[in-house]
């Protein structure tokens, strides 16, 4: 039996158009999902739009149509940028889905039953923008004596009457599970900030609204529509089957990765636990949070005009050019500055230069002096079995990094291949050899084709198009293209086809 593999993004808020900052979210967990399929798993793996809220329904005001049909509109364009990104998720989620509100007003009557809930009164700030309650001394200084949340967003006082999750109740069953399980929250930096928040104690938290009605109606209280964090976080289960926890998809729960921004790492790492054990039901494996990117040392504003479409940026580059280039460019966790001569350096150096052109010259040579024909495994030296040895040795590295969501690093060390590759072709001079050593100069090449091999077939989940290109040109069946077809080797004697480039140089329009 296959093992299990559940990855999840945020659910994206509809009250805006997706972005890059999405796009990288969604990227991240389809490589993970990819590469999960490539090495022998059963994959869920889920994305989606969240639709509730006072925000949505501010936003659908404002557009001059009700909400429904408002948040109609905008989740498909999630749905686009996905297919624009080349996304292999397994379901798509809303939460306007009946199967969804069914799903939080079942999780509602479990944690009332749980005594976790009570009714009443909140009185406080509460930020619209963010659809979070804060505390006095979390706001910040505004313009005019006014106060502000500390992401920025204006806030307002709020008094209306609310039901509350004992979230005070968990402070000590939440420190005790983060200790038990030191990986729940990554990066380690993350899991700091969240530890210090914790600490600090945890109150109980207004899970209810009743000054608007765009929400999942609170089960025997048509006044009260649920928080949206509680209506969103549920969408993990909801997708799994809960409350059905006999569906085929339950068997997927706990989820091993929620991917989100550190923006919303408090309602994943706090709420989201403690109400999944109030419920008695596991909470996920982990939970990491990556960071933002800023465009060309700026934040991304619409204001500004600064705010990059993914549809824009693949039509310009490519599509596995931009996917390579946002998981290679920053150590993950970390914000990233999007540069568009980074963006094509990465295309013409490592792309190009690196991959393409030891493919490009390896395949040519096999073209031009072995007939076209994949010559078979022949007698090894040192240094052949020395660049092999790195070779094989990619997949159990990469299962390691990638396990950790260390993509950067993960491609760095695929590229160490590459560039010996590169270095190892430059000293054995298959050219050269055509004539003094002809079967030595078909054992090179053979070596170079089965490295080119293995590391088309592990950059499979980051670019997929391109990889499959390299493949072909490799005379790789489409049924020996996952990591265990990698033990064994092709037999020599297949044709190739004629090579073709599969990285041309980026030239800017002009130079």
């Amino acid at each position: 039996m296959k093992p299990k593999y559940y990855i999840t993004t945020p659910i994206y808020y509809v009250n805006d158009q997706p972005h890059i900052g999405h796009a990288y979210t969604t990227l991240a967990c389809d490589v993970l999902a990819r590469f999960k399929r490539l090495d022998g798993y059963d994959v869920m793996f889920l994305t989606g739009t969240d639709e509730h809220g006072q925000k949505v329904e501010k936003a659908a005001e404002a557009a001059g149509i009700d909400p429904q049909s408002f948040t109609d509109k905008v989740s498909v364009t999630f749905r686009e940028m996905a297919e624009v990104m080349g996304i292999s998720n397994d379901a798509f989620i809303r939460t306007t889905e009946e199967r969804h509100k069914r799903a939080c007003q079942a999780l509602w009557q479990k944690l009332l039953d749980a005594g976790d809930i009570y009714l009443g009164g909140y009185e406080g700030w509460y930020a619209v923008r963010d659809e979070a309650f804060y505390d006095e001394g979390e706001l910040i200084p505004g313009p005019n004596g006014s106060k502000l949340a500390p992401t920025g967003a204006a806030v307002e006082w709020v008094v209306e009457p609310s039901y509350f999750f004992r979230l005070s109740a968990w402070q000590d069953r939440l420190l005790a599970y983060y200790e038990a399980n030191p990986d729940f929250i990554l990066p380690p930096s993350r899991r700091n900030e969240v530890l210090g928040f914790v600490k600090g104690g945890l109150k109980d938290l207004s899970v209810s609204r009743a000054s608007f009605k765009w929400g999942v109606p609170v089960p025997n209280d048509p006044d009260h529509v649920m928080y949206v964090w509680l209506d969103a976080l549920t969408n993990y289960i909801t997708a799994a089957g809960y409350p059905d926890e006999t569906a085929e998809n339950w068997r997927f729960w706990p989820a091993d990765l929620h991917m989100v921004g550190k923006d919303i790492l408090r309602f994943h790492t706090v709420f989201w636990p403690a109400f999944l054990m109030s419920a008695g039901i596991a909470p996920p494996k982990r939970v990491f949070a990556h960071g933002w990117w800023l465009i060309e040392g700026e934040k991304m504003s619409k204001s500004i005009g600064n705010v990059i479409a993914p549809r824009d940026l693949v039509a310009q580059f490519g599509l596995d050019p931009v996917r390579f280039f946002l998981l290679r460019e920053v150590p993950f966790g970390n914000d990233g500055d999007f540069q568009r001569k980074a963006l094509i350096s990465r295309m013409n150096v490592e792309l190009a230069n690196d991959l393409g052109n030891l493919a490009q010259r390896s395949l040519s040579l096999i073209a031009k002096n072995c007939a076209g024909v994949l010559p078979a495994q022949g007698a090894l030296t040192e240094e052949d079995t020395a660049i092999l040895a790195a070779a094989s040795a990619l997949p159990q590295t990469l299962r390691t990094l990638l396990d950790r969501q260390n993509f950067h690093e993960a491609l760095e060390e695929v590229w160490k291949v590459i560039r010996a590759g590169n270095g190892f072709i430059d000293r054995q001079a298959p050219w050269s050899l055509k004539k003094t050593d002809l079967a030595r100069m078909a054992d090179v090449l053979r070596v170079l084709a089965d490295v080119l091999r293995t590391v088309a077939t592990l950059l499979q989940p980051v670019m997929p198009t391109s990889m499959a290109k390299m493949l072909d040109q490799l005379g790789v069946p489409e049924d020996a293209r996952d990591i265990a077809a990698l033990a064994t080797p092709l037999p020599g004697g297949i044709a190739l086809p004629a090579p073709a480039g599969v990285f041309p140089r980026f030239v800017e329009e002009g130079a």
